[in-house]
């Protein structure tokens, strides 16, 4: 691990469940501090392949059990433009694996208080749900600017400010691309330049799948309290290694999580060419 303190913490586990397990406890535990110290956590949780298994982890003994779910807030860090019904969202994940009940149609979920008292899954409050609101803008013709306006809205309202005047959400999750790209920003992306906290975001060409997306600015994850990085394979390796070593934020996004707030979880094969020192 890092000793440097202007470094992240670096855990490199044997394989990808390792990883996922390794991560989503140290989501558990950001999620219990925050409620220890101020009565409430604001989760920013990650679309992926590391989605699945980290919800599964979540909605399970032991660690389902070290949380006060109702007081949790869930927001998300980026979306595809597309109902949160439909296959390609970052919501059906956690809908259909952490929650203890499915929701209706369209929507983000429909809870019952037993619903998680003795099998899998662990019961939200719905209104402590925040997608970013994409069928409403398809419903209303307002495009992926406006779900991203209306994402403003709600987060300004809702996350606790910091000095700066940005959002400050206690455990903010990543998972990392191929290419480099985390949240909805990738390699080269307009993102940058821009001054909204929320902004939609082209179809990328050269990475699956080809849909619009709408994505959290990469700003606040230098505000958030608690950064996690999880990623897995050897997809990952040469991106991540270039991000470790130097590459600019515009040319590998996740560069801007190699922050002393930010432990990274990665498996062997994903952190197969960092520099071992």
């Amino acid at each position: 691990m890092p000793t440097d303190p202007a470094l992240p913490q670096l855990r490199v586990l044997p394989d990808a469940e390792a990883a996922v397990i390794a991560a989503a406890t140290a989501i558990a535990d950001g999620i219990r501090s925050a409620i220890d110290a101020r009565g409430v956590a604001h989760w920013v949780t990650t679309g992926g392949s590391a989605a699945a298994p980290m919800y599964r982890a979540l909605g399970s003994p032991p660690l389902r059990d070290r949380i006060d779910w109702q007081r949790v807030h869930v927001w998300w860090g980026d979306d595809r433009f597309v109902p949160a019904d439909h296959p390609a969202s970052n919501v059906q994940p956690l809908e259909q694996i952490l929650l203890a009940t499915g929701g209706d149609e369209g929507q983000v979920g429909t809870l019952n208080a037993d619903a998680g008292a003795h099998g899998l899954g662990v019961v939200i409050d719905a209104d402590h749900l925040h997608p970013i609101r994409v069928s409403e803008a398809i419903a209303r013709g307002t495009g992926p600017e406006g779900a991203a306006a209306a994402y403003i809205d709600e987060l300004s309202t809702l996350v606790p400010k910091g000095a700066d005047g940005l959002p400050v959400f206690d455990v903010l999750v990543l998972g990392v691309g191929g290419d480099g790209h985390l949240l909805s920003v990738f390699p080269g992306s307009a993102v940058w330049d821009r001054p909204e906290l929320v902004v939609g975001v082209p179809a990328p060409s050269h990475i699956e799948p080809h849909i619009v997306r709408v994505t959290i600015h990469p700003r606040l994850i230098g505000a958030a309290r608690e950064v996690i990085v999880v990623t897995t394979g050897a997809s990952k390796a040469e991106s991540l290694a270039k991000a470790w070593a130097g590459a600019g934020e515009r040319e590998i996004p996740v560069r801007v999580a190699r922050i002393p707030t930010a432990t990274w979880f990665l498996d062997e094969a994903a952190a197969a060419e960092l520099p071992r020192d």
